[in-house]
């Protein structure tokens, strides 16, 4: 019986429109501005475009991970109506929500020991979470049970790789992610990080480029390097940016052109709320699938 539900969290940071047409339920994350608290809801509360203007303006932000309890209120209606649940986790190397979801579904299946409820760890963020679900979501369609869809999820996670750089170091420093004096340093010479998460679900600075033009071809030389094939790479590839959608746009055009073989044109989403709080605007990523991160 393929009868189940594939759920995530609004930080997959795909768009609502794709959510609503896939049939894919998220719980929203949460961040505030100036001490006021909103629903990372993909943008139908406050748009990414609204927050990025608002933190230029000097608005302080935090953000706070989806309760135990709100996983069980999101979780328990779709048990109620019989129905099996695989739901897939922001990164635990980033975020407790992990732990959270899973003290959830401990008192869910107690109260319903008949339904399987799952849940996998993407060790993923952003619109690399996205394209994960968006595979499974494939194989649920394709009609795999959830037994095969969630096996694979914990299989082959690790070969969704995650590269990103940024233009702006602002909130990077502003968060801890890079010292005041290497990012003072890197403002000056104009230096643009290219970072990409581990086989921990973290964040790593992985090398420092001198200009826009240049880190634009090494995120793409990177995806030469890891991508599943190489230049004959036929998955599918999303990018998510962060008010700099001209530059989003030349990453893709560039691997368009380096990867005929693509699955579709490069999907470009904007990052949201939650991720956005901490990468602050300038920073674009790209997501595919590769070899197997080990480090």
């Amino acid at each position: 019986m393929n009868d189940f539900v594939i759920s995530c969290s609004s930080t997959v940071d795909l768009s609502n429109e794709y959510m609503e047409k896939r049939g894919i339920p998220y719980v929203c994350f949460h961040f505030e501005m100036n001490g006021l608290e909103y629903p990372d809801d993909m943008g139908r509360t406050v748009t990414p475009e609204e927050l990025f203007k608002r933190m230029a303006e000097g608005a302080e932000t935090k953000t706070s991970q989806v309760t135990a309890g709100e996983y069980e209120l999101f979780f328990e209606p779709y048990l109620k109506e019989g129905k099996d649940i695989l739901h897939i986790c922001l990164s635990s190397g980033i975020s407790g929500t992990y732990n959270s979801a899973h003290l959830a579904a401990e008192i869910l299946r107690d109260r319903y020991p008949e339904r399987k409820l799952c849940i996998v760890d993407s060790l993923g963020a952003s619109s690399g979470y996205g394209l994960l679900v968006d595979k499974l979501k494939d194989m649920q369609e394709a009609g795999a049970d959830i037994d095969a869809v969630r096996d694979f999820a914990e299989r082959e996670k690790l070969r969704l790789q995650h590269w990103f750089f940024s233009t702006d170091l602002t909130y990077y420093i502003r968060g801890g992610r890079i010292s005041k004096t290497a990012g003072f340093i890197g403002q000056v010479l104009n230096i643009c990080p290219l970072l990409n998460v581990s086989n921990e679900g973290r964040l790593i600075p992985r090398e420092k480029i001198r200009g826009k033009k240049k880190v634009i071809r090494r995120i793409v030389e990177q995806m030469v390097m890891h991508a599943e094939g190489g230049r004959e790479y036929s998955g599918k590839c999303f990018i998510s940016q962060s008010l700099c959608m001209e530059d989003a746009k030349e990453v893709a055009d560039l691997i368009e052109e380096t990867f005929p073989k693509l699955e579709g044109p490069v999907q470009i989403f904007p990052i949201g709320t939650t991720i956005g709080s901490h990468t602050g605007p300038g920073t674009v990523a790209v997501f595919f699938w590769g070899d197997t991160r080990i480090d």
